[in-house]
């Protein structure tokens, strides 16, 4: 099994891209939770939201890695929602960070805030390029130090999808090596 994240600011293309890419390789997507809880709860988000919505978005993930698929693509992770706490609250539950170290992905690719249009929602709260940009080099540094293997995406959206299909095509082209040994 093969486990991708596309993760990156808002208005990057990351649900779209996902929803493209299952198609192109019959693989499922763990969707982002947090659209699900906002939109049901009808206020801004707070400090005491983000250990509920990361832990449904941490359960979603297991629940899909459990099934084993070929190719399993996240249109989002607990990095993203440790990373929204961070910039709307200056701080994030621990144990976000403690599980995210634990957790390998094949591939993480980090898209850029430019190249695509921001498109407001209702959800969406970082218009300006450079709030996108400082969240986004904040994506960066965090897998940096953690050693996850990230592939910057750039372009507009046909580039991004091209970049990622080619990515996928060669990552499943090559042998899954066992993991660890963890004793």
């Amino acid at each position: 099994m093969r486990v991708v994240v596309l993760t990156g600011p808002e208005s990057a293309g990351k649900s779209t891209l996902c929803t493209a890419l299952a198609e192109r390789f019959a693989a499922p997507v763990v969707r982002e939770y947090v659209r699900e809880y906002m939109e049901d709860l009808g206020r801004d988000t707070c400090l005491s939201d983000i250990t509920p919505i990361a832990r449904v978005q941490w359960q979603r993930e297991q629940a899909a890695r459990a099934l084993q698929p070929p190719l399993l693509l996240l249109d989002t992770h607990l990095l993203s929602n440790h990373q929204w706490s961070m910039a709307l609250f200056n701080r994030s539950p621990a144990w976000i960070a403690r599980q995210l170290t634990r957790q390998r992905y094949d591939a993480v690719f980090l898209l850029s805030p430019e190249g695509l249009p921001w498109q407001a929602d209702g959800l969406r709260c970082q218009p300006d390029v450079a709030q996108r940009w400082a969240f986004h080099s904040a994506l960066e540094q965090w897998l940096s130090t953690h050693q996850q293997p990230m592939v910057h995406v750039e372009g507009d959206w046909q580039q991004r999808y091209r970049q990622i299909e080619a990515a996928l095509t060669r990552l499943l082209a090559t042998p899954v090596r066992p993991a660890p040994s963890t004793r």
